[in-house]
């Protein structure tokens, strides 16, 4: 477990802060699971450093898009797979936001499909980023996650000093299905 996946009571964080904050984090793991295990087509999480990663799959999704200070809906057109992203705090599990997260897949035979830029995305019960893609279809990937160290300030003297690092994974062997018939 990384050094500071345990967080300590500190003129910043009283005891019951830290309890809520952890009942927090295990209110997403809990809704994380239920994607990864039961919506999604298929996902997976891991422990890396300060964080926990987690990406998830599923056919294509439309979304609100912000233009011109109006919402625009963008159903797919031809993207055929909807991957998402999930970082989490390691000491208590809760989603960590502004992360600059890039994804890169790679199919069977090692070519490069892509790597594009996962933006942050509202959903009714589960932040995470994410975006629809095209892929060649139904297959085994790799699956890279990468992010630089966040750069949001720290509070708390005793616990702040995390997330120093980014981080750089990869899920191999990755079943993608793109759900269309």
């Amino acid at each position: 477990m990384a050094e500071t996946a345990v967080l300590k009571k500190s003129d910043e964080a009283d005891a019951r802060g830290l309890d809520l904050g952890k009942k927090e984090g295990e209110a997403f793991g809990r809704i994380l699971k239920h994607m990864l295990e039961e919506v999604a087509d298929g996902g997976k999480e891991i422990a890396h450093g300060d964080y926990l990663i987690a990406y998830a799959f599923e056919k294509a999704e439309g979304m609100y898009v912000p233009r011109d200070g109006k919402l625009e809906w963008m159903a797919p057109e031809r993207e055929n797979i909807h991957i998402e992203v999930a970082v989490r705090d390691r000491a208590d599990g809760r989603l960590l936001p502004g992360l600059d997260i890039d994804v890169t897949l790679t199919d069977a035979d090692g070519k490069e499909v892509g790597t594009y830029k996962h933006a942050l995305l509202w959903h009714p019960y589960l932040y995470h980023y994410g975006r629809n893609w095209v892929i060649p279809g139904d297959g085994t990937y790799s699956l890279r996650v990468r992010f630089p160290a966040p750069q949001f300030h720290r509070h708390d003297k005793k616990n702040g000093k995390r997330f120093a690092q980014g981080a750089d994974v990869t899920f191999k062997n990755v079943a993608l299905k793109t759900g269309r018939e």
